[in-house]
């Protein structure tokens, strides 16, 4: 898994905007057509290429090319390593030097 910085926070900006949120739960359902879910989120389509562009790239959205439109779902592997990101990125730990820092 990549937990570099660049990458977590391609992660963590998929998640921090309520319309990418919106879309996603628009996807829990399955594969949406683009066109589908401009109509159901009433945006734009310059709009929701935006958005998609950022969900894309996180990992968490792929999509796929049918005629003139783009099919997108859910990726099983991106929404994995999502959560396990925030599992690594929050379980803490301690060194050695950590754990008398008060005592010195």
């Amino acid at each position: 898994m990549d937990l570099t910085p660049e990458k977590n926070a391609k992660v963590f900006k998929a998640f921090c905007d309520e319309k990418r949120l919106a879309i996603l739960e628009l996807l829990r359902g399955g594969e949406k057509c683009a066109c589908v879910l401009i109509e159901q989120m009433e945006i734009g389509q310059s709009s929701l290429s935006y958005h998609m562009k950022i969900l894309c790239e996180s990992g968490i959205v792929e999509s796929r090319q049918e005629g003139k439109w783009t099919h997108y779902k859910i990726s099983e592997q991106g929404s994995y390593e999502a959560m396990q990101l925030l599992k690594a990125i929050t379980t803490p730990y301690a060194t050695a030097d950590d754990s008398d820092c008060c005592n010195r």
